[in-house]
């Protein structure tokens, strides 16, 4: 009963497109004139991706530093590595510089050469108080030269900090107000005013600058992205309307399949806008993604329309019946893509809960799209002619199908041979997979930015902070002898990890004090003895009360204190042994009773995050297989079809990953969605051709070969045009300058092939090796729904 009123809604639709077609055709122009209104509330990101919940311990730990000493992640940072820097035109070029800066309102306040502060003892106050460094503008080379020797000899607290004391480098900080770092305030100054005054100063001096810090890395990430959507789409559509014209050599339905996908894309963008939502890389893959899965939906109802008309010239009736029995079989195969993606909406991140509710919803918007706009069209249209048809009798498909029924009818052994040793080896390459965590590994390599970063790297130690907070649960604990001992003894174990920068903290500052109470003479730069504590930590005491000196090194009550040190990029496994070792060093350094010590900061969060992020997507991967699986179990209502039925689509996704483990690509958030993805749209030709399959069995009283090998003639052309959009549709993905997305696009038209390849070949032979075990009618009992109608048949047997 279920059966007959879902047929009989399929052929009462129909009817209803066509002749309701004119209001349904404003009805779609007036939702894309609101999906286009809604652009404007579309945001690009300005902010890094929430993978983490508010919830989860480290973000729950990260918060609380920031509360005490605002976000670590604003400062922006300028260095040059040439010794005609000390020239004195240069050099006070590039001091002018750092004027320039502070007088922009985006800036906080800037730490340079110009306005660097030397720490030295009042003897008549008994305090210490800050001189600047630079007290004249220098005129000659001498003078130069001077302030460069003092500053590299006599303060080693700026070592690492402002001058790199082996290589000359000398850079200048610039922290941006904390209250625009994610706004496009920030995004707006770095792309315009710091990146015009940096520039005339490269053409004034000829000096090469270099600049980097998260905000800056941040912003030219988010321009790649913008810059990017542009391209994908533009390639997307030149790409899939080629591979269109080459199958069907008609401009009208080349120009009607691109109308579809091109007001999807504004629905697309629409809903972006309408939801609020953010722009980021994933979000920014959706306009495309539509393309590429829109077209295959034109593929399949232009086809059979042309069958159609091919078989008895009667156009009404041929829309008609594209309507009632394609229709039903796409709306099954979108909704199987849809929930492929979908199933990131179960998952506890803001990232891919808004990209799986986006791609999930204009999955099923491009569906509808192509089902009213496809036949409503060509309604307008005169009936096709026989040149429209030709391309339904192409030799060359007729010896594709030939060859592939001939290896399933007479090679099924050497299949099984083919995908047993594929699966061993692929599992052989899957135990070679690494996985990654890198920040900046997916980042355009050919970027000045990322440049940039290599050199920080190499000069600085690395440009992603890492916070240790050491709370003394007393107040004004920091400062005393034993706590500034342990602190300067973990700081000792970070310098010795070469991956760690030099931490700064208070007992920086307390070894300045010292050396300013013995006149600046730098071997004094060390913490005082016991005998030396009492007067000179009473001096920096008042001097803190004064100048408030510790601002930046502890809180308020003087009972928290900061280490910040930065981290080079490496890799997930390097950086949870950094992580596991300074624990440890913690743990024996500091005693738990006295002190509650944690460690934070952007790079630990990242780690955290990555980590999060891959246990998740393959809980979605475990969540998509599951819930196609029950879809595909209520369609055809056999268990052993459903096993059957998985194993073509699981096996591409075991080759991938063992071609992962081969090729040197690690797991990483951008790889780990390859998976889901491929399986939901991989399906998709499964139940094609399992559906073909059922009907056949109906309509050839239960000759299990016969039917496969109708089926197989039947569906193959559509599978293999299909496969080839999506092939060569997610490879637009390939000319991304982000390593992450170029992986995404290689894989999944990697995983596509090998999926159509399976249930064109794999497919078949299974169901043919085991129709003994399959061939009886509780197996393959009718489905609740018919996704190919009867009617189907009737036509083809006349």
């Amino acid at each position: 009963m279920i059966k007959g009123l879902f047929q009989g809604f399929w052929h009462a639709l129909a009817r209803l497109i066509l002749r309701n077609r004119v209001i349904i055709l404003l009805l779609i122009t007036a939702t894309t004139v609101f999906m286009g209104l809604q652009w404007k509330h579309m945001r690009f990101s300005n902010t890094e991706a929430n993978v983490l919940p508010d919830d989860h311990p480290e973000t729950v730990q990260y918060d609380e530093f920031v509360s005490l000493f605002g976000q670590e992640d604003n400062a922006v940072v300028l260095a040059v590595r040439d010794s005609m820097l000390f020239e004195p035109d240069n050099f006070n070029r590039w001091n002018k510089l750092s004027k320039q800066f502070l007088a922009v309102p985006e800036i906080d306040f800037v730490v340079a050469i110009d306005n660097l502060q030397e720490l030295k003892k009042d003897q008549e106050k008994q305090e210490f108080v800050l001189e600047p460094l630079v007290t004249e503008t220098p005129t000659t080379k001498k003078e130069v030269l001077a302030i460069k020797n003092h500053l590299f000899e006599n303060m080693p607290f700026y070592d690492n900090l402002i001058f790199n004391s082996e290589s000359g480098t000398v850079r200048t900080v610039l922290y941006l107000d904390k209250d625009i770092l994610n706004t496009s305030v920030r995004s707006e100054f770095i792309l315009n005013d710091l990146e015009s005054l940096v520039l005339n100063f490269e053409k004034e001096t000829g000096l090469d600058v270099r600049v980097s810090g998260m905000p800056y890395i941040k912003t030219w990430n988010s321009k790649i992205i913008i810059d990017e959507i542009g391209n994908f789409i533009l390639a997307a559509l030149v790409v899939t309307s080629l591979i269109f014209f080459f199958f069907f050599r008609s401009f009208r339905a080349t120009f009607i399949s691109m109308c579809v996908v091109i007001i999807g894309v504004m629905w697309a963008f629409g809903i972006l806008g309408l939801f609020q939502y953010e722009i980021t890389i994933l979000t920014a893959l959706i306009p495309p993604l539509i393309i590429v899965i829109g077209i295959p939906n034109c593929i399949f109802l232009i086809n059979k329309y042309q069958q159609e008309v091919k078989k008895h010239g009667n156009q009404a009736l041929s829309l008609q019946r594209v309507i009632a029995k394609v229709g039903n079989a796409t709306l099954m195969t979108n909704v199987t893509t849809a929930l492929g993606f979908a199933t990131f909406i179960l998952l506890d991140s803001d990232l891919l809960k808004e990209f799986g509710i986006v791609a999930s919803i204009n999955i099923l918007c491009i569906f509808l799209l192509s089902l009213l706009i496809i036949p409503i069209i060509y309604s307008f249209m005169s009936i096709p002619k026989d040149k429209h048809l030709k391309h339904l009798r192409k030799k060359w498909i007729d010896r594709f199908v030939n060859w592939m029924e001939h290896v399933v009818r007479n090679h099924r052994i050497a299949v099984y041979i083919t995908s047993i040793s594929v699966l061993v080896l692929s599992i052989i390459g899957i135990y070679q997979i690494e996985i990654t965590g890198s920040r900046i590994e997916d980042l355009p390599k050919d970027a000045k930015f990322f440049k940039d970063i290599r050199f920080f790297e190499e000069e600085f130690d690395g440009i992603m902070p890492v916070e240790v907070v050491v709370d003394t649960k007393r107040k004004n604990g920091i400062l005393k002898p034993a706590t500034l001992r342990r602190m300067n003894q973990l700081a000792n174990e970070i310098d010795e990890t070469p991956e760690l920068s030099k931490p700064v903290s208070v007992v920086n500052l307390v070894k300045y004090s010292k050396q300013a109470f013995y006149n600046g003479i730098p071997k004094y730069y060390q913490l005082p003895t016991s005998q030396e504590n009492t007067f000179i930590m009473d001096v920096a005491r008042k001097s803190a009360e004064n100048g408030n000196l510790l601002q930046s090194f502890v809180d308020s009550t003087g009972q928290i204190a900061r280490m910040t040190t930065f981290m080079r990029d490496v890799k997930t496994t390097r950086m949870e042994e950094i992580e596991e070792d300074l624990i440890t060093s913690i743990s024996k350094i500091f005693p738990k009773e006295r002190y509650n010590v944690y460690m934070t900061g952007k790079a630990l969060l990242f780690l955290k995050g990555t980590k999060y992020l891959t246990k998740n997507l393959l809980l979605s991967l475990a969540f998509a297989i599951g819930l196609i699986s029950l879809f595909m179990a209520y369609l055809f209502r056999s268990f052993r079809m459903i096993l059957i039925s998985l194993v073509p689509n699981l096996l591409p996704l075991v080759i991938t990953a063992g071609l992962m483990g081969y090729l040197g690509v690690p797991i990483k958030p951008s790889t780990i969605l390859v998976f889901s993805i491929a399986f939901g749209i991989s399906v998709d030709d499964t139940i094609h051709f399992l559906a073909k399959y059922r009907q056949e069995l109906t309509a050839n009283k239960w000759q299990i070969k016969k039917s496969v090998y109708n089926a197989l003639r039947e569906t193959g052309v559509s599978m293999f045009y299909t496969s080839i959009v999506l092939f060569f549709g997610f490879s637009v993905f390939i000319i991304s300058s982000f390593g992450g997305t170029k992986a995404l696009g290689g894989l999944v038209s990697a995983t596509l092939l090998f999926a159509m390849l399976a249930n064109l070949i794999l497919l078949p032979s299974l169901l043919l090796s085991l129709e003994r075990s399959i061939a009886n009618k509780q197996v393959l009992k009718k489905p609740q729904i018919d996704i190919l109608p009867k009617g189907d048949e009737k036509a083809k047997r006349k």
